[in-house]
C-alpha cells in the first residue's frame, strides 16, 4: 500500500495538481476538519522560519517570534519540531553588529554575524537548509558563524543545529569539507550541531521524522561557493531541469524510505516556489515541503496580515507526489515577520491525512504586537536570552542612526517586489550615485547598471493609519530625538540596510551591441503574471530604454537612449541607440559603464565578457567596511552629501505599482506607446 510505493525512487513525470487548498491562521474563526476522517495514528507540529534576509525588523521581530514558539511547543511539547528554510542572516547593520566587543557576553567571541545564529540557538531551531545569502561572504566565513572558536578564555559554541543539502557538494572546499563528512548523513540532527549533512532525523515521541534539504541549482551565480558545487549544473543559458534537481535530491529521501521513515519533510531554498511546487508533483515519498528564498507570503482566510503585506497564497498549498501521495507546501514572508505554523495528522502508514488538517491551528502568524495579543501574548513573554542578543544589536545599531548622510522627502522604494519588476526610485538613485562615482574615476562614464537584487531594503517607514483600518502609507525615514534624526533624515544606517551586500564598483567599455545584450538579459526573465522577477532585473542610470514584455527572450528591448553618449556633459542632447529593431549608428560604437563587480564576474549570469582590458575596479583590494571607497555604500553616501539637504531633499516619488508612468525603464504593456525618441 502506501508505505510500499514510498520505497525507491519511481518515475518524475508530473501528475495533476489537487484542486484546492488549505489554510490556517491566529485570529478568528475557521472551518473545522472533517469529523469523518480517519482518526490519526501520530500528529507532528512543525514550526518554520525562512529569510531573515530583507532589511526588516529583525530586532523587535525575533524578540516577539520567540513568545510564540514558547506558547506552540507548550501545546505540543513531545511532537515538535522547529526548521529554516534557509537565508539565516545576510551581510548588513544586524549581521555587522556581531563584531562589536559589547556582544562578548552572549557571543563569546564577537564577530559579524554570530548574533544571527545565536539567536536561532536560542529559539532552539532543530535543523537549516542552505540557503543563497548563506555563502554571500564564502564558505570561509559559513564556517566562522557554524564551527565553535575559542579565543583565550572566551568561546564561541557554533552553531547548535546542523545545516542539510543533498545538492550541494563540499568535498572541494577546504573551509567546510570536514564538517560534511559523509557519515553525518541520516544521523539525529541533536548529535550534528555545527556540522553538514546531505539530510538527518529527528525523533519526536519515538517517531523518526526524515528532513532533507536542497538549495536552488543558481547559486554560483548568485553567491560564493568557493569550492563547493552544486548540482544539477546549469545549461549555457543559466537554466537548469527540473527532473535533474528531483534526482538529486530523491537519493536521500530513498534512505530514509528504506529504513523505515516515512515522515519526511523537504527543506527547499529555491528563490522562486514555482521550483518547489514542480518537486512536489516529481519526487515521492515527502509528506512536506517548506520553501525558501521567494519570500511568499502564504496566508488562510483567518489569519493576521500584517499592514501593507498582501496575501500570496494559501497555506498550505496541496500537491499529489510522483507516486499518488498528498505533498503540503508551505512558506512564510521573510525576517521573523510570521512563524509557520503546521499540524500533520498521520494515518499509521505515515501519510498525511488532508481531511484532518485544522485550517484553526494551521497558518502564518504574525509576529507583530497585534499578533502578541491575538494569542494572549505580550512583550514580557519574549524569551530573555534572544532578547540579550537582539537588544545588543540594537544599541550598536543606533549609534548609526545618528550619522546622517542625506534627506528625503518621499519613501525610497526597495522592496523587492517593486525592484526586481520595475524601476524603482530608490533604485534610481543608487544607479545614479554609482555613475557620479563612476566620473569622478573616469568623466567619460556615462551609464550605469546593477541589478535589484542587491537593493535589500526601503528606506522609510511604513505608517499604519490608527485602528489599522485603511491603507497603509509609506512615508520617509522617520525622527528619532534620541540621536538627533529628524523626519526625512537618512542615516548610515538606512544606507546599510538598504545596501547589504556594499558590491564593489567597475568601469568597463561596452558596445552599443554589449549594451543591448545587456539590457536584454536582464528583462529576459520578465513575466507579467508572476509576483516578483528575478534579481537580474536591472536598474539604470545615464540612460533610458523600453521593453516589451511579451516578446520572446533576447528580443524584448524597443528603445535604448544613452542621455550622455561622451560622458563629457553637460548634456549635448540624448541618443538614440537603438530602436525599431535596429541600431541607430554603429553596433560598434563604445560607451563606458559603471557596474559592480559581482555582474562583471558573471553574477546573475549578466553577458559581460570576460577579458576586458578596459575594467578598472573603483575599490582597493582587501577594502572593506562603509567608509571605504569604490563601494556601493560610500557611492551614495557622497551622491547624498553633495545633492541633498534637509531644506532641498530628494523628492523623487516612485510610481508604485503603476508601470505606465516610469520614464526610465519604459515597460510597454496594455498598448502603451512607447514615448522615448526614436
Amino acid at each position: 500500500m502506501y508505505q510500499a510505493a514510498k520505497k525507491g525512487l519511481v518515475g518524475l513525470g508530473v501528475v495533476a495538481v489537487l484542486a484546492g487548498c488549505l489554510g490556517g491562521g491566529n485570529g478568528g474563526s475557521a472551518v473545522n476538519p472533517s469529523d469523518s476522517a480517519p482518526t490519526a495514528a501520530f500528529e507532528l507540529q512543525v514550526l518554520h522560519i525562512a529569510d531573515m534576509d530583507s532589511g526588516g525588523n529583525l530586532v523587535e521581530n525575533s524578540q516577539n517570534i520567540s513568545a510564540i514558539l514558547a506558547k506552540f511547543r507548550a501545546e505540543k511539547p513531545d511532537n515538535t519540531v522547529f526548521l529554516s528554510s534557509g537565508d539565516n542572516y545576510i551581510p548588513g547593520s544586524f549581521f555587522n553588529a556581531s563584531a562589536d566587543p559589547t556582544l562578548q557576553e552572549e557571543l563569546g567571541v564577537p564577530s559579524a554575524g554570530r548574533g544571527d545564529i545565536e539567536i536561532l540557538n536560542q529559539l532552539g531551531l532543530d535543523a537549516s537548509a542552505f540557503g543563497n545569502h548563506d555563502f554571500d561572504q564564502g564558505t570561509a566565513k559559513v564556517l566562522n558563524l557554524i564551527a565553535p572558536q575559542t579565543v583565550g578564555a572566551n568561546t564561541w559554541r557554533g552553531a547548535q543545529f546542523p545545516y542539510l543539502s543533498a545538492n550541494i557538494d563540499f568535498s572541494g572546499d577546504a573551509n567546510l569539507a570536514s564538517l560534511a563528512d559523509p557519515a553525518n548523513d541520516g544521523q539525529e540532527a541533536s548529535s550534528l550541531a555545527g556540522k553538514i549533512a546531505k539530510f538527518a532525523v529527528i525523533t519526536v515521541n519515538g517517531e523518526e521524522i526524515g528532513v532533507v534539504s536542497a538549495a536552488t541549482p543558481t547559486l554560483p551565480t548568485i553567491t560564493t561557493l568557493n569550492g563547493a558545487t552544486v548540482s544539477p549544473a546549469l545549461d549555457g543559458s543559466g537554466n537548469f531541469s527540473i527532473d535533474d534537481l528531483a534526482a538529486e535530491i530523491q537519493p536521500s529521501v530513498n534512505e530514509l524510505l528504506n529504513r523505515g521513515i516515512d515522515k519526511i519533510i523537504l527543506l527547499g531554498h529555491m528563490q522562486q516556489i514555482t521550483v518547489e511546487e514542480q518537486l512536489a508533483t516529481r519526487l515521492t515519498g515527502v509528506d512536506l515541503i517548506i520553501a525558501g528564498g521567494s519570500n511568499t507570503r502564504l496566508f488562510d482566510s483567518n489569519d493576521l496580515i500584517r499592514a501593507g503585506d498582501t496575501n500570496q497564497g494559501e497555506y498550505p498549498k496541496q500537491f499529489t507526489s510522483a507516486s499518488g501521495e498528498p505533498v503540503l507546501l508551505v512558506n512564510v514572508d521573510a525576517d521573523y515577520k510570521y512563524l509557520g505554523r503546521i499540524v500533520l495528522p498521520f494515518n499509521e502508514d505515515g501519510e498525511v491525512i488532508v481531511e484532518r488538517l485544522d485550517p484553526a491551528v494551521n497558518g502564518a502568524y504574525s509576529t507583530d504586537a497585534a499578533g502578541l495579543a491575538a494569542l494572549g501574548l505580550d512583550a514580557n513573554d519574549v524569551k530573555p536570552e534572544v532578547a540579550a542578543v537582539a537588544q545588543d544589536i540594537l544599541a550598536v545599531n543606533q549609534a548609526l542612526e545618528g550619522v546622517i548622510l542625506g534627506s528625503t522627502s518621499v519613501y525610497l522604494e526597495g522592496d523587492r517586489a517593486f525592484t526586481r519588476k520595475q524601476e524603482s526610485n530608490l533604485g534610481n538613485l543608487t544607479a545614479d550615485a554609482n555613475l557620479a562615482a563612476g566620473q569622478a574615476r573616469d568623466e567619460l562614464t556615462a551609464v550605469s547598471l546593477k541589478n535589484a537584487g542587491g537593493i535589500r531594503g526601503s528606506i522609510g517607514t511604513i505608517l499604519v493609519p490608527p485602528g489599522g483600518t485603511g491603507a497603509a502609507q509609506k512615508l520617509p525615514p522617520q525622527a528619532d530625538e534620541s540621536v538627533g534624526k529628524q523626519e526625512g533624515d537618512i542615516s548610515r544606517g538606512d544606507i546599510e540596510r538598504a545596501l547589504a551586500f556594499n558590491n564593489g564598483l567597475t568601469l568597463v567599455n561596452v558596445t552599443a551591441q554589449q549594451l543591448k545584450d545587456l539590457l536584454e538579459h536582464g528583462v529576459s526573465d520578465y513575466d507579467l503574471a508572476a509576483p516578483q522577477g528575478e534579481g537580474k532585473f536591472p536598474q539604470i542610470g545615464g540612460m533610458r530604454f523600453s521593453f516589451d514584455p511579451t516578446a520572446a527572450p533576447g528580443s524584448r528591448v524597443r528603445t535604448i537612449v544613452v542621455n550622455d553618449p561622451d560622458g563629457l556633459g553637460p548634456l549635448t542632447g540624448p541618443q538614440t541607440v537603438y530602436s525599431g529593431g535596429q541600431f541607430i549608428g554603429s553596433v560598434n560604437q563604445v560607451f563606458r559603464m559603471v557596474t559592480l563587480g559581482f555582474l562583471v564576474g558573471g553574477g546573475d549570469n549578466y553577458p559581460f565578457p570576460m577579458t576586458n582590458t578596459d575594467r578598472v575596479d573603483l575599490n582597493n583590494p582587501g577594502d572593506a567596511g562603509f567608509a571605504a571607497e569604490g563601494f556601493e555604500q560610500q557611492a551614495l553616501a557622497d551622491f547624498l552629501e553633495a545633492t541633498t539637504t534637509r531644506d532641498m531633499p530628494f523628492s523623487q516619488a516612485d510610481s508604485g505599482a503603476d508601470i505606465t508612468v516610469d520614464e526610465r525603464i519604459v515597460i510597454l504593456t496594455n498598448g502603451r506607446v512607447d514615448p522615448l525618441p526614436q
